[in-house]
């Protein structure tokens, strides 16, 4: 009996310990967003902007698509793009939109006025949880927009 109940016990820990791995697999890592960022950059100057930001939309486009990770392109006026998550913001200007208090858009603005790229954590939507998570976003300028990716902490 004592046997039956440590295999059982052993059971249900391995269960915990690979459905823990499983949750990581199934989120993408900082590294995977900057290269998917750079992978979409390659592709907007490879195909041009009307093709790549339709693709970026694209849901079933495994390429800019990977578990939580997509693509989101703005212009240096806050003007939306492409969102990979949410294609109702397609078109909208965005420059003032705040979460909990923080103006994204606005700050990734600023800092591409210094540099060429940055990092910025903010809470979004995770796409695949549903949840309001924090994100970690990479973004880089492109002429006079920049392309971002983030993942999910």
């Amino acid at each position: 009996m004592k046997l039956m109940s440590k295999l059982f016990l052993l059971a249900v820990m391995g269960f915990f310990i690979s459905s823990s791995a499983m949750a990581r697999e199934e989120r993408g890592t900082t590294a995977q967003a900057q290269a998917m960022v750079k992978k979409g950059i390659a592709h907007i100057k490879k195909n041009g902007k009307e093709k790549a930001f339709a693709d970026f939309n694209d849901t079933a486009n495994k390429d800019f698509h990977d578990r939580d990770l997509y693509l989101f392109v703005y212009d240096m006026n806050g003007l939306n793009l492409s969102h990979g998550a949410n294609p109702k913001m397609v078109g909208k200007n965005l420059l003032d939109l705040k979460v909990e208090g923080k103006p994204i858009i606005k700050d990734m603005i600023t800092a591409l006025k210094t540099k060429n790229d940055g990092w910025i954590d903010y809470q979004w939507p995770n796409p695949v949880t549903k949840a309001l998570e924090t994100k970690s976003s990479y973004f880089e300028k492109v002429d006079d927009y920049f392309v971002g990716a983030g993942a999910y902490k």
